[in-house]
């Protein structure tokens, strides 16, 4: 019953005010057994939600106790579609008094962004253009059928076998960018079909999983170099990376490795091993644990087919040598692509930016040039994805003008740099970082 009771018969009872809450009580519900998050100034309880969250619970849960308006937004397309399992988990607002952003986050920075958003949505830039999507399937699908051309017409010699090799790892690596776009909801309106052309291109032609991508994925989109949360800055001791952790372990007198070393060491089991080794255990260990039968389906598809398609010409164990040279030769490519626009920036704890800070502080671009385009699956333009991951790579320059404007109004660094000045910076970041381990170690 509603405040002032039944006004007579017949009348309609009023509904209960929502509870609210201030930030000081949100920010308490931000543990692994009990969470809270804002949206739009509501405040949702997800802590059993979370397990079911088909982004991973622990995306999620990096905002808890948080405002995750932006990332809300920035993850979903159909909006109407995820409202539906929102509604049951809400349990009430903030408090009028209290200010929409958590942590004394910049307000101005944060309306001024998502005004920014409003013009792209004008702009329709968030509308994938098909034939694009359609021609980089195709010419996937061009490079593997001359791949087999070359062994088939010129034998399994090491010159036509290194030719193959290297087409085939081209062809993975394009594939890799692929799965990259349907995984973000990029290319189709409905999450369905991106959903299921994912797991054809990340599957079938690559042999990964799906959801194993998914769930570590969006948790670097999330939070991007952000220490505990970000999966791709966790070295597992094999680096330290940043400012701060480099600190932190020379003063621990923790020497797992020669840390001041890494920058020269990294070329010998950063690139070469990532892929064939890491990844790999990594996705088949998933699939098995987590009885991913459907990603475990698809991912047997792609080696059925690769099998079947190189052991007429090396037999069963010359092709397992063969898919791993393969997979050499692309884990070389996708770090250093990958990795030129994070790692030389700010890697640390969570020092809770708004959504477009945050997002600038672990991210730099590459010059664009048709090369570096398709080189990088136009991953040169790793800001704009990174604020707008559902928008198509096709458009991604034609929004970075307004991103450069607002960085510019707000005396935030927007950093762009030529192919190869970014890869060095790679190892440089690196060398910076394990310089400053040494001092700390032996002062």
């Amino acid at each position: 019953m509603g405040k002032g009771g039944n006004q007579g018969e017949g009348a309609t009872e009023r509904e209960a005010p929502m509870p609210t809450f201030s930030w000081e009580e949100i920010q308490k519900h931000n543990l692994r057994t009990d969470r809270w998050l804002v949206i739009d100034r509501k405040v949702y309880n997800i802590t059993k939600w979370s397990r079911r969250h088909p982004g991973g619970f622990r995306v999620i849960g990096h905002y808890a106790g948080e405002d995750a308006t932006d990332a809300f937004f920035a993850f979903h397309r159909n909006l109407d579609f995820v409202r539906k399992f929102m509604k049951p988990l809400l349990i009430g607002e903030l408090a009028p008094e209290e200010p929409s952003q958590d942590h004394s986050k910049n307000s101005q920075i944060t309306e001024d962004f998502r005004a920014l958003r409003k013009t792209a949505e004008q702009m329709n830039l968030f509308k994938a253009n098909h034939l694009f999507f359609l021609l980089l399937l195709a010419h996937i699908f061009v490079m593997e059928t001359i791949a087999w051309f070359t062994v088939f017409y010129f034998g399994n010699g090491w010159i036509p076998t290194i030719i193959t090799a290297i087409i085939l790892a081209a062809s993975q690596a394009q594939a890799g960018w692929l799965q990259h776009d349907f995984g973000h909801l990029s290319v189709y309106k409905k999450s369905t079909w991106n959903h299921i052309v994912h797991k054809f291109t990340i599957g079938h032609l690559k042999g990964a999983s799906g959801n194993w991508w998914n769930h570590r994925h969006f948790q670097h989109h999330a939070k991007p170099n952000i220490f505990q949360k970000d999966p791709d800055v966790n070295m597992l001791h094999l680096f330290v990376l940043g400012e701060r952790q480099p600190v932190e372990y020379g003063q621990k007198k923790l020497k797992y490795l020669p840390y001041n070393h890494q920058h020269e060491y990294f070329y010998l089991i950063g690139p070469p091993l990532l892929i064939p080794i890491y990844f790999q255990y990594q996705i088949i260990m998933t699939m098995i644990v987590h009885k991913d039968w459907v990603d475990l389906a698809w991912a047997v598809s792609y080696y059925a087919r690769f099998f079947i398609t190189y052991i007429p010409f090396y037999g069963f164990l010359g092709s397992i040598l063969f898919l791993n040279f393969i997979r050499f030769l692309e884990s070389h490519w996708f770090v250093w692509v990958t990795q030129m626009s994070h790692i030389p920036m700010d890697i640390d704890n969570e020092a809770y930016r708004d959504w477009f800070s945050s997002q600038l502080s672990a991210t730099c671009n590459v010059e664009q040039s048709f090369f570096n385009d398709w080189f990088s699956g136009h991953l040169n333009f790793q800001i704009e994805h990174h604020l707008f991951p559902t928008m198509p790579r096709h458009n991604l320059h034609k929004v970075a003008p307004l991103v450069r404007s607002l960085c510019a109004k707000h005396g935030i660094e927007y950093q762009e740099k030529p192919l190869l000045q970014a890869l060095q910076d790679i190892t440089g970041s690196l060398k910076k970082s394990g310089q400053l381990w040494l001092d700390a170690y032996l002062h």
